[in-house]
């Protein structure tokens, strides 16, 4: 039915399929079918309405039925994942860069030393010790050395490991002693003989006689130091010394300090570190350019090439010094050792104080041997004043070597017991020091010299 305006009246145009014709007609009777057309269904215009809403209520129904009374087993709705409309990415956001923080590289921590000198010498153990040689460390004599130390104020031994004829006094399986042969097995088991030590709470120091060494003179010829006619250079008993000069030989005595720190020693003390004297020592061949101005050179160079490599092993240097050479550039120059030099290389220097080696009328005392108390004291003294320009915390501890021994080749000498022991032991206290070594060769040393007990 469609709508159209002819000759000026408004009319409808109404198709019948049927009689495939079109009737035209007016409005007030196409009102009049249409209200009788709406009469033959009884007036009900709205039933065909109400039966499609009945129909969709009941679908209704079904659907909320199935969501919230059925158990959740039969809700195969509930498992159908349904497409997601992509969603639309996001731009990034544009904002201003932020320089990122500058990264400092973590600081790398500093190792600690091995060896600290200022703790060492702030806990140390004062040294009040005796000098035993090998042949005793490795005998039945030792269990008397043992029962001294244990019924004295005696804390500390010093035991050869090399001593003043080269010979090391037991014998390592290996290293340069094993490869030259210079190892005598005085000490038979040098492990066992350091479990006893370390049982009974001893410390233990092991003395390394360095240049004069004719054992290494003889394994290693090219090492021996020679005067210019080609003839070794002996000490007034024709014991050969190898060349102070040589690297050399610098490293076979830093090795065996090395290897006496492992078997488990407390501190390794370096003896004949100095220059042979004599007529023949004057004119010896030390291929190098050596005066009596720069001797003391070499000598402070061995004693720092070796300390800084036992250092490593975290103990102690010490060094033997004459004690002559206190204040007496003679004899300092003469040996090579300057006094307050060393104090700055090792740990403790050990200068050897026996009133015996010093001359008539030296402190201005007739005879130095007879007079053990005002001899040390002279020369403690001494060592106080030249060692007082040295910095004190790094300035060595100083331990004196004191006679335990009669000098029976002295002009004058007296014979020395416990009153001449405990004079010279009284003299380092009262200089200001607190450590001191018993020096016998022999080994004969008795408890009644000493106290019973620490003081």
């Amino acid at each position: 039915m469609d709508h159209f305006r002819e000759s000026g009246r408004i009319g409808f145009c109404v198709f019948k399929a049927k009689a495939e014709r079109v009737v035209f007609v007016n409005r007030r009777d196409w009102k009049r079918q249409r209200r009788q057309k709406r009469s033959l269904y009884g007036g009900q215009k709205t039933a065909p309405f109400k039966a499609v809403l009945a129909v969709l209520l009941c679908i209704a129904a079904i659907v909320v039925l199935y969501l919230f009374a059925l158990p959740d087993k039969y809700h195969f709705l509930k498992n159908i994942s349904l497409p997601e409309w992509p969603k639309a990415k996001k731009e990034p956001e544009i904002t201003e860069a932020t320089p990122s923080p500058t990264m400092r590289p973590t600081p790398t921590p500093t190792p600690e030393p091995a060896f600290d000198i200022a703790s060492w010498k702030r806990d140390h153990i004062r040294v009040r010790g005796i000098y035993v040689t090998g042949p005793v460390a490795g005998s039945d004599r030792m269990e008397e050395i043992l029962e001294i130390v244990e019924a004295t104020e005696l804390n500390a031994l010093v035991i050869d490991i090399k001593n003043d004829e080269g010979a090391v006094t037991f014998k390592p399986e290996g290293g340069s002693v094993f490869e030259l042969e210079t190892g005598v097995g005085y000490i038979r088991d040098i492990g066992a003989l350091m479990e006893r030590l370390k049982e009974r709470n001893i410390y233990t120091i092991a003395r390394i006689a360095c240049f004069k060494d004719p054992m290494l003179a003889k394994a290693r010829p090219e090492l021996q130091l020679t005067a210019a006619n080609g003839r070794p250079v002996t000490d007034k008993n024709g014991l050969e010394w190898v060349n102070p000069c040589n690297e050399e030989v610098w490293e076979y005595l830093t090795e065996l300090g090395e290897m006496a720190a492992d078997l488990g020693f407390d501190e390794i003390q370096y003896d004949y570190v100095r220059f042979p004297v004599g007529d023949e020592a004057s004119n010896a061949d030390f291929g190098e350019e050596v005066t009596s101005d720069n001797k003391h050179e070499y000598i402070a160079g061995f004693l720092t090439y070796a300390t800084k490599r036992i250092h490593e092993k975290g103990i102690p240097v010490t060094a033997d010094v004459f004690g002559t050479i206190i204040g007496n550039p003679v004899d300092a120059q003469s040996v090579g050792q300057d006094y307050a030099e060393l104090a700055g290389i090792v740990d403790a220097l050990c200068p050897m104080v026996y009133p015996s080696h010093y001359g008539a009328g030296v402190f201005n005392i007739p005879v130095p041997d007879a007079k053990p108390y005002d001899t040390v004291l002279a020369s403690l003294t001494a060592s106080v004043e030249e060692l007082s320009e040295v910095p004190k915390e790094r300035c060595a501890v100083v331990r004196p070597w004191l006679q335990a021994f009669t000098a029976t080749w002295v002009k004058g000498h007296i014979n020395y017991d416990q009153k001449e022991i405990r004079a010279q032991i009284d003299a380092v206290k009262d200089a200001g020091y607190e450590e001191w070594i018993l020096w016998n060769a022999k080994n004969n040393y008795e408890a009644g010299w000493l106290a019973a007990e620490a003081e």
